[in-house]
This record gives C-alpha cells, structure tokens and sequence, in this order.
C-alpha cells in the first residue's frame, strides 16, 4: 500500500498523518473546518494521482461523511473499533494528543492490527438513522406522558392512567379542569400538544420504516422465521447483524448487542449480574420489546417465560427471549450472507 494514513475526527477539525511507504515521506496537518467540502479538496489536492492510498479512522460521530468521501476519492476506509484501538495504545507514558492519535491509527494500519469495523452500505446507513430517529420520538413521548402524571401527583389529583384513550383524555380533562392551578392546566395543556406532534411524527416514520423493512430480504426472512419479530425489529437486526461474516458466533452477536452478563470485577467498580449495555442502543430496545411478547399465552417459548418470570421477574425473562431472539437471528442471517441486505 504506498499510501497509510490515519484521520482523527473532531468537529472543528481532522487531524492526518500519512505516510508515502514508497518514499518514506511523512506528511501531517489539519483539514479545518472539518466538514465534507474542505475533506473532498484535501483528498483532492493531496492523494489524487497517488495510485492505492489506505486511511484509518475511529468510529466516533462523524464518521459516515469521512467515509462517503473517501469511497469517492477512490481511497479505501478502515473504520476502527474505538475502545479496542484505544486499548492498543497500551499503557499511557505521554499526553493524548490528536497527532498523536493519528499516528497510532496510521501505525495500526501499517503493522496490520488496526481492530476494524465493518462500514454498512449507504442504504443501511440510512434504515439505521431512521430507526435511531424513532427511538428518540418514543423516549421522548415517554417522557411527556410522565410529565402529565407528575404534575398530576405534585398537586395532588387523582391519577389517571389511559391518557391515550379517548376515556382517558376526558377524565384527564375533567381532573385538570376540576384539580389543577393553572400553571398545573398550562403543562397538561402543553404536554398534550407536544405528545399529538409526536404522535403524528411517529405514525409517518413507523409507515416508512415498515415499507423498508418489507423490501429488505434479511428483514421479511426474519419476519417470517422469528416469533415476535415484527418490522422494525427485524429491520434493526438486518441493519446491526446482517452481511457476510459479521459474526463467528451467535455468542459474539449478544456481545454486539449489549446483551451479555459482565462478570465481577477485582476494582468493585460495578456489580456482577449486570448488561454490559455497549452496542446499538436501538437494537437492544427493540429485542427488549420483542421478548416481551413471549409473555403472551400463545407464544411458543411461553413456559420458559413464564417459568423465569416465576423465578426471578419478568425483566429478567424478556431479556432471556431478547438473548435467544438474536442468536436466531445471527444464525439466520449468516445463512444469507449479502443477500441479506439487498433490496426486493
């Protein structure tokens, strides 16, 4: 590879430290603003005609458009595991610094030990902003439902429960207008206007994800195979899992996930028994929600369920389902291969 290079990403600026391996030249520097114009004319000016050219760079925020750029270019990407790169470093004997950091991305590169991820397809790339996007309007309408019911508390109402329904919403009125300050009416009042917004956003983002998913091939197979997996978990698990060789092991894709056990630490810093929680915090919300339906009667692994709801709550036994639901999938999915994330 004549050209190794590695780019640390910031949003004011990118960092580089590129190495010509035929000439030994050493080139390092700024590309300020950090954005993709000054990226395309740096890329430009300095690696066009330069033949095969290599950059490495960590999977932080910002990182698609430095991607996107450099398959333009013609340079190819290697995109890095943040916390396996930083392990690298090794003990620290000197300050961080963001040359610093590029050189040891470039030096990775070089010695062949950069920790690589893999870079999804732009269509990919966009199913997952989607579901990202929906994730944020459902936590946030959430949150402004239990807005209503602590302004309900603190001023001491009756509580009322179905705020969706249309009985609710009467009673909910009755007991704002009956019960409340007004600056108790004015929050209930604005909380609902801000939950009828979001409600409308939800609705168009649900039908433009169910439309994805039913055109995506990984997504109607796990549809059609995986009890309790509806469109958009399985578009999350297509997204997140799909693609040839991903994953060596089912093990390894609930490590993904963020659904595996951590074990105790020597430094007591936290407790056994506890989700790792890394990963995409999307995926593991949605295979919570698609364990939960295991709760239901008619479910096929229902006893297990409702045995290890007996025995420990039922937290616990949607994440056992969640646990099983991806080493499906991942075995699934590793059938495919590329097929998984072709359009149809």
């Amino acid at each position: 590879m004549p050209i190794v290079g590695g780019l640390d990403i910031h949003r004011k600026q990118i960092t580089f430290d590129c190495l010509d391996t035929d000439t030994g030249e050493l080139r390092r520097g700024r590309i300020v603003p950090a954005d993709r114009t000054h990226l395309a004319e740096w890329l430009t000016r300095h690696l066009a005609g330069c033949g095969e050219a290599h950059l490495a760079f960590e999977g932080c925020t910002g990182w698609r458009y430095v991607a996107e750029e450099l398959a333009r270019a013609g340079v190819t990407a290697h995109l890095a595991e943040p916390a396996d790169t930083a392990a690298l470093r090794g003990p620290k004997r000197h300050a961080k610094t963001d040359r610093a950091d590029s050189a040891h991305l470039r030096q990775l590169l070089t010695d062949g030990r950069l920790p690589e991820c893999w870079i999804p397809p732009a269509h990919i790339l966009e199913a997952r902003a989607l579901l990202q996007t929906y994730q944020d309007l459902r936590v946030e309408h959430t949150a402004w439902v239990q807005r209503i019911h602590a302004v309900l508390f603190h001023q001491g109402a009756r509580p009322c429960s179905a705020l969706r329904t249309v009985e609710g919403q009467a009673e909910l009125a009755a007991i704002t207008a009956a019960e409340l300050s007004a600056a108790g009416r004015l929050q209930v009042a604005t909380a609902l206007e801000m939950l009828t917004a979001l409600d409308d956003h939800l609705d168009t983002l649900r039908r433009q994800l169910i439309n994805t998913a039913r055109h995506l091939t990984g997504a109607r197979v796990l549809i059609a195979r995986l009890y309790g997996v509806g469109p958009i978990t399985a578009l999350a698990l297509t997204c997140w899992l799909g693609g040839a060789g991903r994953f060596s092991s089912a093990r390894k894709a609930v490590r993904f996930a963020g659904l595996d056990v951590t074990v105790h630490s020597s430094d007591g810093k936290r407790s056994p028994g506890r989700l790792s929680r890394q990963g995409p915090e999307v995926l593991r919300w949605c295979l919570f929600e698609a364990g939960k339906v295991h709760a239901r009667n008619s479910a096929p692994d229902h006893l297990y369920y409702a045995q290890t709801q007996q025995r420990i709550d039922g937290k616990r036994a949607a994440l056992s389902e969640a646990r099983k639901i991806v080493r499906q999938a991942c075995h699934i999915l590793t059938e495919l291969g590329d097929q998984a994330l072709t359009t149809c």
